[in-house]
């Protein structure tokens, strides 16, 4: 398949067919939408450096804005394109198979129905990812033989499709390097902290990994080997608060991510963000944020 070949903007456009690995650069004006009733046969990721996008999989929605890392699963119908109102959307995509780690990568950021919002990382990551997706789409170029071209200018065409094994390698390399630092860039205010017992950076990196999951006091100790009391106090004494303030505090942290970045009902971010009751969530995001979870979300956007 020729890179011009390649669809564009149509209702119930088609996806490169699987096995590929398309990359391109885009900038789209107002009205700009793509739609696959069927989803798509390879993972999907955007990452927007300008304007707004929104994007839907399933019965899930997001919204795009520049630094967020939005990914969407294969097989569920979605729908993407500029978001209503905004003057245009620039965006990088890839169309691939994504390597196993990286869903481990992005499970903290799993928002339902095979969508992932990634937040936006500080502005250090924010080059190396733009430079990251640049050299992808310069190494899908790669004929497999001389020397791999440089990365793409403005002026060069801004789609790419690797043919030869050797391109496709190092452009899922470069994917990979900004799936990572994208992920990575966004657990920043949740990373372990130093000088603390490493059994202790564990819990918390365990929490910070998956805040949604069932987590008790007895099924971190078990993590880290230690008996439930013995935990609790050597969490509290190093950190200052108890595992379950501390896994509060994550969750409410993951609701909000949530919240900002897309369209899940307050009672699904509730859920996925490991609240059993959403009044409960109502009353402890309300404490922590100063405004319910609804107003929250009016005042972000």
């Amino acid at each position: 398949m020729r890179a011009g070949g390649l669809p564009d903007t149509a209702a119930g456009d088609p996806a490169p067919p699987p096995g590929l690995v398309v990359v391109g650069r885009f900038d789209r004006p107002p009205g700009y939408a793509v739609h696959r009733p069927l989803g798509a046969d390879s993972w999907l990721f955007t990452w927007t450096t300008g304007g707004h996008g929104r994007l839907r999989q399933g019965g899930t929605g997001a919204r795009a804005s520049a630094g967020h890392l939005v990914v969407l699963a294969p097989g569920v119908r979605h729908r993407y394109g500029v978001d209503p109102g905004a003057r245009h959307r620039r965006f990088w995509w890839a169309h691939c198979q994504a390597r196993p780690n990286w869903q481990d990568w992005l499970r903290p950021y799993a928002a339902g129905d095979g969508l992932y919002v990634v937040p936006p990382a500080p502005d250090a990551p924010r080059a190396r990812i733009e430079a990251a997706f640049g050299r992808m789409l310069a190494d899908a170029r790669w004929t497999g033989t001389g020397v791999p071209p440089g990365e793409s200018g403005a002026e060069a065409e801004p789609v790419a499709v690797a043919h030869s094994s050797a391109a496709r390698e190092l452009a899922l390399c470069a994917l990979e390097e900004a799936v990572l630092l994208a992920a990575a860039g966004a657990h920043t205010a949740a990373a372990p902290s130093p000088g603390v017992d490493e059994r202790v950076r564990r819990a918390e990196a365990l929490i910070a990994a998956d805040p949604g999951a069932p987590h008790t006091v007895a099924s971190l100790a078990a993590h880290v080997a230690l008996s439930p009391s013995r935990f609790a106090h050597l969490f509290t004494q190093q950190l200052g608060r108890s595992p379950m303030r501390a896994l509060r505090e994550a969750r409410l942290c993951h609701a909000a991510r949530l919240l900002e970045g897309t369209d899940l009902p307050v009672e699904r971010v509730a859920a996925a963000s490991g609240f059993a009751s959403p009044f409960h969530f109502n009353r402890v995001f309300r404490e922590r944020y100063g405004t319910p979870p609804g107003a929250y979300r009016a005042i972000d956007r």
